[in-house]
C-alpha cells in the first residue's frame, strides 16, 4: 500500500468525504458544507492511496493559543494501517507554538489517541446539541 498526503483543497473529491462520514457512522454531511468547513480551517490533511481518498482531518483554531483537531476520519477498510496516526501527527505538527491543542475522540476511539501519546483531560465539558450526542459523549 503506497500512501501519500496531499493538503491541496483543489484536488479534494468532496463527495468522497460525504461518503466516508456516512461509512464511519457520523451521518450525512453535504459536500458543499464540507468544502466550506475545510476551506475555513487553518490546516487540513488528506491521505490517499493512489488516487483514492482514504482519510482526512482538519483543525479549528484561533491562530495562536487554542487549537482543536476535528473530523479525523479514516475509511474503515483502511483502519489499523497508521493512517489515523499520520493524520493526527501531521496536523499536530502544524500547530507548533500553540498553548493548548485538543481533540474530542469519537466514541470507542480513546485507546487509539492514548496509544499515540494523547492524554485524557480531567476538566473537559461540552454542551450536547442532541440526545444522541449526550448518550455518546457525556457521563
Amino acid at each position: 500500500m503506497e500512501l501519500y498526503v496531499n493538503p491541496n483543497l483543489k484536488e479534494v473529491p468532496w463527495e468522497r468525504l460525504t461518503a466516508l462520514f456516512e461509512e464511519v457512522g457520523w451521518g450525512h454531511r453535504p459536500a458543499p458544507d464540507l468544502e466550506k468547513a475545510f476551506r475555513q480551517s487553518t490546516y487540513s490533511c488528506f491521505v490517499y492511496e493512489q488516487q483514492k481518498l482514504v482519510g482526512f482531518g482538519r483543525t479549528v483554531d484561533d491562530g495562536k493559543y487554542y487549537a482543536l483537531l476535528v473530523d479525523i476520519v479514516v475509511d474503515p477498510a483502511y483502519q489499523g494501517r497508521g493512517i489515523g496516526a499520520t493524520l493526527v501527527n501531521t496536523l499536530k505538527d502544524q500547530l507548533s507554538g500553540y498553548t493548548f491543542i485538543t481533540l474530542s475522540a469519537a466514541p470507542g476511539k480513546h485507546a487509539f489517541y492514548e496509544k499515540i501519546g494523547w492524554k485524557r483531560q480531567t476538566s473537559a465539558f461540552m454542551h450536547p446539541v442532541s440526545e444522541k450526542q449526550f448518550k455518546e459523549h457525556c457521563t
